[in-house]
C-alpha cells in the first residue's frame, strides 16, 4: 500500500522522465503522437499503482490488456521488438530508483514482497508486450496471403479508442477515484 502510494505520488515525475529518456521514439513515427504515448505511459503507472495495492489481482487482467495493447502500439510507432522491451525495462529501473528508499524503510519481509511482487509483474508485462507487438508485426505482414494491407497499420483514432476501454475497464475494476 505504501509502494503504491509512492507510485501514485511519483507519477507525473515518472512520466516525464520515462517520456524524456524515450526522446526521438517517441515521435518516430506520425502514426501515434507524443500525447497518445504519454497518456499510455501514464495510464501504465496508474496499473502498477493498483498491482501492488489491494486490487492486484482484479487488476492483473488490466495490466495484461495494457501491456499487450503497449506492445502493439510501439509496432506502429516503428520500433523493433527489442526496443519494447528497453523502454518496459526503463520503467523497472525507475520505479527501483525511486522506490529504494521506501522499500528500504519497510520491514525486510515487507519490502521484499514488495519488491519481488512488482519485478514480477514487470516481467509479465514484458513478455505480453512482446507478444502484442509480434501479433500486430504478424498481422501487417501477412494479413493478405503475405502481402502487407495499407489499412492494417493502427492509427491514432484507433490507439486512442483502445486507451479509452483500458482506462475505463480500470475504472469499473476499482471504482471512480
Amino acid at each position: 500500500m505504501v509502494a503504491g502510494r509512492a507510485i501514485a505520488d511519483l507519477r507525473d515525475s515518472l512520466v516525464q522522465e520515462w517520456a524524456d529518456w524515450l526522446g526521438d521514439r517517441m515521435t518516430a513515427s506520425t502514426t501515434i503522437p507524443r500525447s497518445l504515448v504519454e497518456r499510455e505511459l501514464r495510464l501504465i503507472i496508474d496499473v502498477l499503482v493498483q498491482l501492488v495495492g489491494p486490487y492486484r489481482r482484479e487488476t492483473k487482467v488490466v495490466w495484461e490488456r495494457l501491456c499487450e495493447h503497449y506492445g502493439q502500439a510501439a509496432a506502429a510507432r516503428g520500433l523493433a521488438a527489442g526496443e519494447v522491451v528497453e523502454e518496459l525495462q526503463y520503467l523497472r529501473e525507475l520505479l527501483t530508483r525511486n522506490l529504494a528508499p521506501i522499500i528500504a524503510a519497510m520491514r525486510a519481509r515487507q519490502g521484499m514482497a514488495m519488491l519481488l511482487h512488482l519485478n514480477r509483474m514487470l516481467d509479465q508485462g514484458v513478455a505480453v508486450a512482446v507478444v502484442g507487438y509480434t501479433n500486430a508485426l504478424v498481422a501487417t505482414l501477412f494479413s493478405q496471403n503475405g502481402v502487407p494491407a495499407a489499412d492494417a497499420e493502427f492509427d491514432a483514432a484507433d490507439v486512442e479508442r483502445q486507451l479509452e476501454t483500458i482506462e475505463e475497464t480500470l475504472v469499473t475494476v476499482i471504482g471512480p477515484s
